[in-house]
């Protein structure tokens, strides 16, 4: 399974790339992943609703430009559907088994994502009713795909 984690803006803190390499390496015998990362929009503190909209547009373009066309893209939104680990597992295994091996999550910027990103996605999830800094979002995420595969295959992990 080829799994790639598009997302908006860089990654500063050590803390959460030292963590997300870990579960990238520990992800490496169970699936392709790969984290791209598209540049945010420069936009001031303080915006109206629409520079809040196209700068969600513009960030959005960029992603839409990296999801290959055959990905099922899965777009982290606080509107999706709320999953346990085991359903994320279970939707894993599935994809799988019906011939998707190309899997794209889709972690927007601190605005969120654009209406196009949201059409282009095959199902929208959700981690939380809270708001996440998309940063640790990329953490949470790598984590919860290694325990998924745990999960697929039987292996202990702690609850």
């Amino acid at each position: 399974m080829n799994i790639s984690i598009v997302t908006v803006g860089k990654l500063k803190e050590k803390y959460l790339k030292q963590g997300i390499e870990e579960y990238l390496k520990r992800l490496s015998s169970y699936a392709k992943v790969e984290v791209i990362e598209v540049p945010d929009e420069k936009a001031p503190e303080i915006l109206s609703d629409t520079e809040m909209e196209q700068v969600k547009q513009k960030e959005g373009e960029r992603i839409l430009a990296k999801l290959s066309p055959d990905a099922y893209v899965i777009a982290l939104a606080i509107q999706g559907k709320m999953k346990s680990s085991e359903e994320l597992a279970d939707s894993l295994d599935k994809l799988a088994t019906y011939g998707k091996s190309k899997i794209a999550f889709v972690i927007g910027g601190s605005l969120g994502l654009s209406n196009e990103v949201l059409k282009r996605s095959n199902e929208q999830l959700s981690f939380s009713k809270m708001t996440f800094p998309h940063q640790l979002m990329r953490l949470i995420l790598v984590e919860q795909i290694y325990r998924a595969f745990r999960i697929i295959r039987g292996e202990p992990y702690h609850k």
